[in-house]
């Protein structure tokens, strides 16, 4: 893993180096999410790629669906 460095400006602006928007899609407009990670501070792209590489990672148990219906039904026999 090559490391890149960039300095944080008094506005608290930071540029990407050109190489990492080039190879993560990164474009004018595009929104970063910013995870916190055990002490890291993790920068993630929110690019159409990335959305459809989280298609199906939801599948199984627990059905989101299933609680919610489940919480309806608890609440309409109060």
């Amino acid at each position: 893993m090559k490391t890149e460095v960039s300095t944080v400006t008094t506005k608290g602006q930071l540029v990407i180096p050109s190489k990492l928007r080039r190879k993560y899609s990164i474009k004018e407009g595009t929104q970063v999410a910013f995870l916190e990670q055990e002490n890291r501070l993790v920068l993630q792209p929110l690019t159409p790629e990335f959305i459809r590489s989280l298609r199906g990672s939801l599948r199984g148990e627990p059905s989101a669906l299933k609680a919610l219906l489940e919480d309806r039904k608890r609440e309409r026999e109060l």
